[in-house]
């Protein structure tokens, strides 16, 4: 009992002596002991970090998350989603999959085909809307499903791991930071005293010891919170490859969209045609391209661009002789490009990204496609890959 009462009275005196030293800190009425330069860097940094995962943390929350079962007046509940999943991660069991917009969607197409008529023109159509909305819907639920075990859960064990270690650290080496300067003001004061009397020559020999194991404190709690700091580096290693693995899941999940939605783009144009003879039913191909599911660099190629100049040429086109080519005489444009691009054919350009290309159009060419010059070098460019300048 006394020894618990006596810690307890050690523990208040140290509270109070860090606390006078904060305060007097804060008033200029005490010195500080400042962390070096490189300290202060790696700490800014772990802030840094800590913030911008929390925010991409929360946001790509707000992205993945599907819909909840509405409640009672038709709303959503989405932060309550959240706290039934916490509950479940936290009981370690299996969160149960939930109904994504397009199952719901779909599951309302067929519920009215059925009972609009499921042979009527109408009725047809919405069932095939519907499979196509389940199958979106599907894929929707894999992505979420990957980019959450992939790349969420990787930031949050980072948070709650990681950075609660660090921020114990730092504390900790706080405390000690103003264990260190409280001994260097006792010494202080103790040779003031000590130039007045030689009755202090005790205090002195005290305050000097007390210093010297502050200062041995403070030593190693800063190393042992600069390595941790240090480690930030080995994170920001492991998001980035996370971040990749979750563009690749979100690459396969739009890849899967497309297909999806060109199939069915594909079966309403055939029975559009049917049910209304005469009209005209537009190209099932899109004017941009799916994302490659099968590397980055052919995504990154690919994703703003459209169709080789072969597939979009009217034709004729396609065999035109390049070498052949003059600019028309309303004059030539500069553009800045946008993407890397590689060409798929002798007839087309290939592009660096930043470079500056001479551009100018032809007579009957495709609207989604420029010819670019580069020194004597010539091609057809896709325009949306281009910024072009005034």
């Amino acid at each position: 009992m006394d020894f618990n009462m006596k810690k307890l009275a050690s523990d208040a005196g140290i509270f109070f002596t860090r606390a006078v030293q904060f305060t007097e800190e804060k008033f200029g009425q005490a010195e500080k002991t400042e962390l070096d330069a490189q300290f202060e860097n790696l700490l800014a940094r772990a802030d840094s970090t800590k913030n911008w995962t929390e925010k991409i943390l929360r946001q790509t929350e707000v992205l993945l998350q599907p819909n909840p079962k509405p409640c009672g007046f038709g709303c959503r509940l989405p932060a309550g989603a959240r706290v039934e999943e916490f509950l479940y991660e936290k009981l370690d069991r299996k969160v149960p999959s939930r109904v994504t917009n397009g199952e719901l969607l779909a599951q309302y197409m067929a519920e009215a085909a059925s009972e609009l008529g499921p042979t009527t023109p109408y009725g047809k159509t919405l069932i095939k809307v519907a499979e196509a909305e389940k199958r979106l819907g599907a894929a929707e639920r894999d992505f979420i499903h990957t980019a959450s075990i992939g790349f969420l859960t990787p930031l949050r064990t980072f948070l709650e791991g990681d950075w609660k270690t660090i921020s114990k650290e730092r504390r900790l080496l706080h405390n000690r930071r103003l264990d260190l300067d409280a001994c260097k003001a006792r010494l202080k004061k103790a040779k003031a005293a000590e130039a007045k009397a030689t009755l202090w020559n005790d205090e002195v020999d005290k305050a000097e010891q007390e210093l010297r194991v502050a200062q041995t404190e403070f030593d190693r709690q800063a190393e042992v919170t600069r390595l941790l700091l240090e480690g930030i580096s080995s994170t920001h290693v492991n998001h980035l490859r996370c971040l990749h693995e979750f563009v690749e899941s979100q690459t396969t999940y739009y890849a899967q969209c497309y297909r999806h939605m060109l199939d069915l783009q594909k079966q309403l144009g055939s029975s559009q045609g049917a049910i209304f003879p005469g009209t005209f039913v537009g190209t099932t191909e899109p004017a941009s391209p799916p994302l490659s599911s099968t590397s980055p660099t052919t995504a990154a190629a690919t994703m703003p661009g459209g169709p080789s100049v072969a597939s979009l040429a009217p034709p004729g086109e396609a065999a035109l002789r390049l070498e052949e080519v003059a600019p028309p005489a309303s004059g030539t444009r500069k553009a800045r490009v946008l993407y890397d691009y590689e060409a798929a054919d002798s007839s087309e350009l290939a592009l660096l990204a930043d470079e500056l290309i001479t551009v100018y159009s032809l007579p009957g060419m495709d609207p989604d496609w420029l010819i670019g010059e580069r020194g004597n070098k010539k091609g057809k460019v896709p325009v949306t890959y281009l910024e072009l300048l005034s």
